[in-house]
């Protein structure tokens, strides 16, 4: 069946009012390491579940012709909740605070799955902010695999941080679990047109679960008083979210030290940007600029992925092992020198 993109806001102004959806953006629960790691030089080695087979995405095929094979054999990575990045502010990141910010999949006996962050915020009387962010940016149309004919969805929706058709946002809700401290936590959103949104969901002073909430305060209900836009309906890409991480900010007069925090998943309300009804003619089918467009884009973010899973791979094999020195090789080293 041909479809058409109508506007809601046009479609419903005769009814007067609009039908907000609510939808999970991401589900930690969906993201624990259920599948094992592709290289022996990993951590955790092969053998030990370290990917999330669901969001598993692999570079390779657009990574440069002078990979070989088993370079090409490291450019896998996935949501998992241990892949995640803890990114210090500026004179922060110190070698020992960085060292000791990370995520750590945790489990709640109420939730199961859960994303846990530690942080290490300096002592000292500045600000200081920690960004937790996804190890890539999430694919907005990236393809299910074994997807049926006609199926344009992402295999990141469903909650795994994607979700279209979003016009007005209404409402975001993140359930988090609570040390009584005293910081503000923020949501990163990204949208259809790369610009980052930044939510002050409220203080993280609390103990135990709770829900924050972020409601907009431009949100009209009344689509009468609303200012109505129309725009050319094709070749506009269906508007959509992303998830693109937290934000965790601590302020001069606030304690620094260690923050440690667990979130359950990230909500939104929503009014749906476009209708869905029949039209005559399939656009797409003819001119294919959006699928293009898109797919120059997954592309170009996929080889900047590629590249960076294979130097931190070359980083990994680089490491020392050695835990201690060994005391052969100290007479071997003593030896040597006096020959």
């Amino acid at each position: 069946m041909k479809r058409i993109f109508i506007f809601g806001i046009v479609a419903l102004l005769a009814v007067g009012s609009l039908l907000a959806k609510e939808a999970v953006l991401i589900d930690f629960s969906l993201l624990k390491a259920d599948s094992e790691a592709a290289d022996e030089n990993s951590t955790p080695q092969k053998g030990v579940p370290a990917q999330n087979e669901a969001t598993t995405v692999d570079t390779s095929s657009h990574a440069a012709s002078n990979y070989t094979d088993e370079q090409k054999a490291v450019m896998k990575t996935s949501l998992a909740i241990e892949n995640w990045k803890v990114w210090l502010s500026g004179s922060s990141a110190t070698v020992d605070n960085a060292k000791l910010s990370y995520t750590k999949e945790s489990t709640s006996a109420k939730y199961g799955t859960v994303l846990g962050v530690r942080a290490r915020f300096p002592t000292g009387s500045w600000n200081a902010n920690a960004t937790v962010k996804p190890p890539f940016e999430i694919p907005a149309y990236e393809p299910k695999e074994n997807a049926e004919e006609g199926d344009n969805s992402s295999k990141f929706e469903g909650g795994y941080g994607v979700i279209k058709n979003v016009g007005i946002l209404k409402s975001v809700a993140v359930d988090v679990y609570g040390e009584y401290f005293p910081y503000t936590l923020y949501v990163i959103l990204l949208n259809d047109k790369g610009e980052e949104i930044l939510i002050n969901m409220g203080s993280l002073n609390f103990y135990g679960w709770g829900e924050l909430r972020w409601d907009n305060p431009r949100y009209v209900q009344d689509v009468r008083n609303r200012a109505l836009n129309q725009a050319p309906l094709y070749p506009q890409s269906l508007p959509f979210l992303k998830f693109a991480g937290f934000r965790i900010l601590r302020d001069a007069n606030q304690p620094g030290g260690d923050f440690v925090a667990y979130f359950k998943d990230v909500k939104i309300i929503y009014d749906e940007a476009i209708l869905d009804e029949e039209r005559d003619i399939d656009d797409e089918s003819i001119w294919n600029i959006v699928s293009e467009r898109e797919a120059n884009n997954n592309k170009s973010n996929m080889n900047r992925l590629s590249d960076q899973l294979y130097i931190e791979s070359l980083d990994g094999k680089k490491q020392a092992s050695e835990k201690s020195f060994s005391s052969e090789g100290g007479e071997d080293g003593a030896e040597e020198q006096e020959e």
